[in-house]
Parts: C-alpha cells; structure tokens; sequence
C-alpha cells in the first residue's frame, strides 16, 4: 500500500535585530530557484528531524543567522500555495541578531520594514502568511 501525502516544510518571518535592540526589519530572501522572487526563508522538514530543528537549520542555510523561535503563525496547507507540488508549511516567527547573507538557495536576503516589503515580488502564498503576521502584530 502506497501513502500519498503533501510535503512538509517550515517557513519564518525573522524580525532582526541589532545589538542594542534597535528593529532592523524582517527577511526576504531571494530565490535562487523556480519559482524565482523574493520569498520568507524556509525549506524542507527532513526524515528524522523536528520542524523546529528544520526551522532553525533553514534559518542559518538560507540567511546566516541563527535565530530563537517566538511563536506559531500558522499552518499553511491550500494545495495551490506552492506552484510545483502540495506543500504544507509550518511558519514560525523567529528573533535574530544582527543582519542576513544569503547562502543555499537564497540569492541574496535582506532586511525590509514592514512599509517597504516588495508584495508585487513574493512567490507562494507568501503575502498572505505576511498579511496575517501584520495583522497580529496589530491585535497585540
């Protein structure tokens, strides 16, 4: 018997920090792969790996920075969210210091205020899952 499930992944909107405590912004990375725009850093839960490991592990690949998990956005699961296959996406805001370099499968990442995200460049259902982070920013 074959089981067919959708793709486990795990996203973060980090909000940067600099040493004194100053927000710098939250990061979007680059994508390096189709689809290509700007996207929250994140990637693939593996085999034998809790979603808060692959969170943090995707953090440092695709940003350099190593980040504290806060709390659970959400879950995201439309089948149509990502383009190539039925993904699943557990996304967590995260806390860093200091300022993001792209590496992996990031073609760059940079720091952007909330009046400034480039919401004609994200890929995925990115916008919403910013859109809902704004949001609760404004309920707290």
């Amino acid at each position: 018997m074959s089981i067919k499930t959708p793709y486990l992944a795990t996203d973060s909107i980090i909000e940067c920090f600099d040493e004194s405590g100053e927000f710098l912004g939250i990061v979007l990375i680059e994508r390096k792969n189709p689809p290509h725009g700007r996207a929250l850093p994140g990637g693939f839960v593996e085999i034998g790996e809790t979603v808060e490991s692959a969170c943090r592990r995707e953090m440092q690949e695709e940003t350099g920075l190593d980040v504290t998990l806060e709390y659970l956005l959400g879950v995201y699961s439309d089948p149509k969210r990502d383009p190539r296959f039925h993904t699943v996406s557990v996304v967590y805001v995260s806390r860093a210091v200091g300022r993001p370099v792209g590496g992996d499968d990031a073609r760059s990442a940079k720091l952007f205020h909330f009046a400034n995200i480039p919401w004609e460049e994200l890929v995925f259902d990115h916008p919403k899952i910013l859109k809902d982070y704004l949001e609760y920013k404004d309920n707290c």
